[in-house]
C-alpha cells in the first residue's frame, strides 16, 4: 500500500519518511449496508486515503486535493514561490495562520524534547543531501557543520505582530517533520465541518481516526516489520495490530530505513540531530507515537528517533497524553519497547 512516487516530489524528498501504520484492507472494502466509502489519491510525495462513514459526497475527494494543495503552497520548499522557500530566501517575512501555528507548535515540542526536533534544521538537511540539493559529500559536510550550525537553532526564530523574526538571514525553515502530520489534521477537520462524525484520515500512514469504522467496530492500524534496505518489500504481517477507540486518535510513525544515503558502506539516515549536526545512527529502527493531533505525533516519532529509546521514555514519563512503541535490532533480531499506555496487540 506503501506509494513513494518519485514523479511527485514537490515536497521534500525527506517527507516520505518510512512510516509503517497502514491500514487494514478490510478497512478499504466499501459496503453500501453499512455506508463505508473510501476515496484516495496523491499528497505531499506519497498516497492519501480517506475512509468514512456515512452518505457518500463526491465533493470530499475535491475539498482533501485543495487542503494538500495549501499545504504545498506554504510548506513545498521544492516551490521557490511558496511561504516557506519566501520565507528562506528573504523576500517575505509575512506569516499565514498555518504556519504561524505550526512555528508555535513545533518550538513547544523543540522546547519539550531539549532540541531534538527544530524547524530551523533546513542548513545541515540541504547540505546532507535530502532537501532541494541531492548532492552530499561527507568530507565537504563535516568541515561545514560546525559553520552551518549557527543557524540552526529554534530559539533564533520568532513570530511578532504576523512576522518571522530571525537572528540571522541565512536560517532556513524545514517543516518536513511536522507538515504530513498536519495535513492529516487539516483533511480531517474538514470531515468534522462536513459533518461525519466516524471516519479515517491516512497520509502515508500518518493516521487520524475518529469514532467507529460501523456498528461499534473499532478502527485499526498496524504496526509493520522494518525493512533491511531501502527497497526492501514491506512484510505482510503485523508486529501489532492496533484499534484505535471511539473518539480522535492520532498515530504517526517515524524510521530510519527506507529514506539514507548509503557512501563507503556507511548508511547516513535523513533523521538528523539538530543538536549535534549528525545523521541519526543507532539501533533504532522506528518510533510510533500516539497522540491527540496528528502534527504533534509526526513531530515526536522524528524526535525520539534522535533521542533514541532511554532519552524518549524519560520524557514520555512526564506526557501521559503521548504513547511510544520503539522498534530496534539487538543481537540480531528485532526487539520492541513501548509505553505502558501504549495499545497492547490484538493479534
Amino acid at each position: 500500500m506503501m506509494r513513494n512516487d518519485k514523479s511527485h516530489r514537490e515536497f521534500h524528498r525527506a517527507a516520505v519518511k518510512t512510516v509503517f501504520f497502514l491500514i487494514a484492507p478490510f478497512l478499504l472494502a466499501s459496503c453500501s449496508k453499512k455506508q463505508v466509502h473510501n476515496f484516495s489519491g496523491i499528497a505531499i510525495g506519497t498516497y492519501y486515503s480517506v475512509t468514512y462513514v456515512g452518505k457518500e459526497d463526491l465533493s470530499l475527494p475535491e475539498a482533501a486535493d485543495s487542503i494538500i494543495a495549501s499545504i504545498n503552497r506554504d510548506f513545498s520548499i521544492f516551490d521557490s514561490t511558496s511561504t516557506v522557500s519566501r520565507l528562506n530566501a528573504n523576500t517575505t517575512a509575512i506569516l499565514p495562520d498555518d504556519i504561524i501555528h505550526l512555528i508555535c507548535l513545533s518550538n513547544h515540542i523543540s522546547e519539550e524534547t531539549g532540541g531534538a526536533f527544530d524547524i530551523t534544521i533546513g542548513p545541515l538537511v540541504n547540505a546532507m543531501g535530502f532537501g532541494k540539493n541531492s548532492d552530499f559529500d561527507t568530507l565537504s559536510y563535516q568541515q561545514q557543520m560546525d559553520s552551518l550550525q549557527h543557524f540552526v537553532g529554534y530559539q533564533k526564530i520568532s513570530v511578532a505582530n504576523g512576522k518571522l523574526k530571525k537572528e540571522d538571514s541565512r536560517i532556513q525553515l524545514d517543516f518536513n517533520a511536522i507538515a504530513k502530520g498536519y495535513a492529516v489534521d487539516k483533511i480531517a477537520k474538514m470531515m468534522q465541518e462536513k459533518g461525519y462524525e466516524n471516519f479515517l484520515v491516512d497520509i502515508g500512514g500518518e493516521v487520524l481516526a475518529q469514532g467507529w469504522k460501523y456498528e461499534g467496530q473499532e478502527w485499526r492500524v498496524g504496526v509493520q516489520i522494518p525493512t533491511e534496505t531501502q527497497n526492501g518489500l514491506i512484510e505482510t504481517n503485523y508486529i501489532f495490530e492496533l484499534p484505535l477507540k471511539s473518539g480522535l486518535n492520532c498515530v504517526a510513525t517515524s524510521g530510519n530505513y527506507r529514506n539514507y544515503k548509503e557512501i563507503n558502506g556507511k548508511r547516513y539516515s535523513h533523521i538528523i540531530n539538530p543538536v549535534t549536526g549528525n545523521s541519526e545512527n543507532s539501533s533504532l529502527l522506528s518510533v510510533s507515537v500516539i497522540a491527540k493531533d496528528c502534527a504533534s505525533a509526526d513531530a515526536y516519532a522524528t524526535a525520539f528517533m534522535v533521542l533514541g529509546i532511554e532519552k524518549s521514555m524519560a520524557i514520555l514519563q512526564n506526557h501521559n497524553e503521548l504513547a511510544a512503541h520503539f522498534i530496534y535490532y539487538e543481537n540480531g533480531n528485532f526487539q520492541y519497547k513501548q509505553t505502558s499506555n501504549f495499545p497492547k496487540s490484538i493479534q
